[in-house]
């Protein structure tokens, strides 16, 4: 059971980070390693954020 949580969780920080990342790819004006990394981590703690507040607001 606990292995399908991870699962879930992973997935659901995936759901957040993709269109989080893609937004940052649209509002940068130059595409270079550095700004990707940048903006990947960026919508990294973002997603893990919008998970917490999910989590927060559903009691779950």
């Amino acid at each position: 059971m606990k292995g399908r949580r991870t699962l879930l969780a992973v997935a659901e920080v995936a759901a957040w980070w993709v269109p989080l990342a893609a937004l940052w790819l649209v509002l940068i004006s130059t595409v270079d390693p550095l700004e990707l990394a940048v903006g990947a981590a960026a919508s990294a703690v973002a997603a893990l954020a919008a998970r917490g507040a999910r989590r927060a607001v559903t009691g779950r």
